[in-house]
């Protein structure tokens, strides 16, 4: 499967490769270039180099671009800001960065002879050149009226005037003359210094719709061009190998798309397969089989949702005018089978007044689907209030009813099997009650056959609903996983159901906390803030409270077997109890008196094993 990938990339990139070579053209055929907008276009005879350093050699005339995107003249013993270019009457335009063309004047005669530029054709010849000192001058010195461009004559106090100017008109008076000097160009009267290059001369070549290029021989100082067709060399591919490189491509994704085909189907038949088998060996139990349109038929449609869980939605149907049941359709296809394998397998064993009964199941291509019986009272988390709510509050003897009845169905997977069942997944939700309240522990998808002896349990990763889940499960740190996780699940289940409240706040999935109530402790010490009928629903308060917080310790082995707290729950009054140490000494303060109760928030941090 590598190769076949690597292949396929390797084809790829030799396409866009000649792809592009082909949409490539010679050098010389370059679209103009510039260092930014509102700058001239650089192209023949000019140069445009990457950097103020960079080669440049005669008879190449080479700028470069600042930082502020300006065009420069790249040459080391002068700094000129090209403005402007027009190569029809092949002009160029010049600006100092200093504003003051005087202190570069040897500078700039020097560079216009050097490169054979020349001053534009005026009227009035231009020759010797008047140079005055304006130091003591106060005030700028326009070059001509009316132009607003002025020499600071602080910073450059050296004026140069043309033959033809006129010295009362630039207003120089102030000035003193220091000299004449014969100038081959006429020097700017702006800000502007303007120059033409008479050669080389691309004219002869534009008309024939051809370009310029400098001499690729040329050795010596003359600097002379040739012509040349500016035609995109385009390179030619021959047909037979662009078909083989489609063809390789389309191959390798075709060959991948088989392999993907094939271990898709070959695990969907081994998850099928493993199914088929566990059904076989099953076969003996005589559990009521249902094809998938069954179910449909059960359900009248998938009518009535009666919720969705974390593995599937469940369903009310009927399998007779006086057997109603809850259909429940696992969603999970990808989990090759085990899920689906371990509920039916213990569901179908086990049978206890406390145990949700599996009365069938479907398998039936990826349709899966468990059938048990329908409780209309739904789930014991519906019936988590606070005692002052009178209208939903259950009363104290039948929440304790209720823990008895979980507790024995918890005692008889631990205990009454011919293999241990540790469920792993002991909440609210996954409690139903049936019409007198019955408690029925359902959902074994996380559930676990041990052997005789589950005080180790092994395990590759945690498993459970967050808040409920054993310190241990999270963290081999606290001890080895065992029978005595359900009896934590269970009493985080005890205290919710005496609180009337969640302990657990699951704003947020990437950081929930298990919050501990403080006013547990308050309840043991008689400090109670919790609404109570009379004297007996305190003993009962206290009681389940005192459970709860033994099968809550931290250490597997500080937490009392399902044996114990079934013996608790039904013979021992409260004071018969010892107050267990609070396992969140850490994260709570002192009790804390009041009218309210105190929730403080304990952070569980997953620890890798």
């Amino acid at each position: 499967m590598a190769s076949v990938l690597l292949l396929q990339r390797d084809c790829v990139l030799m396409l866009m490769l000649i792809l592009i070579r082909s949409g490539s053209a010679h050098n010389e055929c370059h679209e103009n270039l510039s260092c930014g907008p509102n700058q001239p276009l650089i192209r023949f005879p000019f140069q445009l180099v990457k950097e103020m350093e960079g080669p440049c050699t005669y008879p190449r005339l080479c700028f470069s671009c600042t930082e502020k995107t300006q065009t420069m003249l790249l040459l080391p013993t002068i700094k000129l800001q090209v403005v402007y270019i027009n190569y029809q009457f092949q002009e160029i335009f010049f600006s100092d960065p200093e504003n003051c063309f005087s202190n570069k004047f040897m500078q700039i005669i020097n560079f216009v002879q050097s490169y054979q530029f020349e001053s534009p054709p005026f009227d009035e010849p231009y020759g010797n050149l008047s140079f005055f000192n304006c130091t003591s001058a106060r005030h700028p010195i326009k070059r001509y009226p009316g132009d607003s461009y002025s020499q600071d004559t602080v910073s450059c106090p050296i004026f140069i005037s043309n033959p033809y100017d006129s010295v009362l008109e630039m207003d120089i008076t102030s000035c003193t003359k220091m000299f004449h000097i014969p100038s081959p160009i006429r020097f700017p009267e702006s800000k502007y210094l303007r120059l033409i290059w008479p050669k080389p001369n691309c004219s002869e070549c534009e008309e024939k719709g051809k370009r310029c290029k400098w001499k690729s021989n040329n050795n010596d100082t003359e600097g002379d061009i040739e012509c040349f067709e500016c035609t995109r060399k385009v390179i030619h591919v021959p047909k037979s190998l662009i078909f083989a490189i489609s063809g390789s491509i389309f191959l390798g994704l075709v060959v991948i798309a088989v392999f993907k085909s094939f271990f898709y189907f070959r695990r969907k038949q081994e998850d099928q397969a493993r199914v088929d088998k566990f059904l076989e060996d099953y076969r003996t139990e005589k559990p009521a089989r249902f094809t998938y349109a069954d179910l449909k038929r059960i359900t009248n449609g998938f009518k009535e949702n009666l919720g969705e869980g974390a593995h599937g939605a469940v369903f009310r149907g009927k399998l007779s005018s006086e057997i109603p049941v809850a259909v429940k359709i696992l969603n999970n296809t990808d989990g090759e089978g085990k899920e689906f394998i371990n509920e039916v397998g213990i569901m179908g064993k086990i049978h206890h007044i406390n145990v949700v009964r599996l009365l069938g199941f479907c398998a039936e291509g990826l349709h899966r689907a468990l059938v048990y019986n329908f409780f209309p009272n739904g789930s014991l988390q519906s019936f988590i209030f606070p005692p002052e709510d009178k209208d939903h509050f259950l009363g104290w003897e039948k929440l304790q009813h209720i823990a008895l009845g979980i507790a024995k169905g918890i005692a008889y997977l631990h205990q009454g099997c011919n293999h241990p069942i540790i469920h792993f997944d002991i909440n609210p939700h996954n409690v139903l009650l049936d019409d007198n309240f019955t408690p029925k522990i359902s959902d074994f998808g996380l559930a676990k056959l041990c052997s005789k002896n589950p005080s180790v349990v092994s395990m590759t990763a945690a498993r459970g609903t967050l808040g409920y889940i054993a310190p241990e499960v999270f963290s081999r740190n606290f001890g080895n996983v065992s029978y005595k996780s359900d009896i934590y699940s269970y009493g985080m289940l005890l205290l919710e159901m005496v609180g009337g409240r969640k302990n657990v706040d699951m704003s947020s999935p990437e950081d929930f906390n298990v919050l501990y109530p403080d006013w547990i402790h308050n309840l043991v010490d008689g400090d109670v803030h919790i609404h109570v009928e009379d004297e007996g629903d305190v003993k009962i308060a206290k009681k389940l409270a005192i459970i709860g917080l033994w099968c809550i310790q931290w250490q597997p082995g500080n937490r009392p077997s399902i044996k114990s707290v079934i013996h608790m729950l039904e013979t021992q009054e409260e004071n018969q109890i010892a107050v267990p140490p609070n396992p969140f000494h850490s994260a709570t303060s002192t009790k804390v008196k009041g009218p309210t109760s105190t929730r403080r928030p304990l952070h569980l941090e997953v620890i890798e094993e």
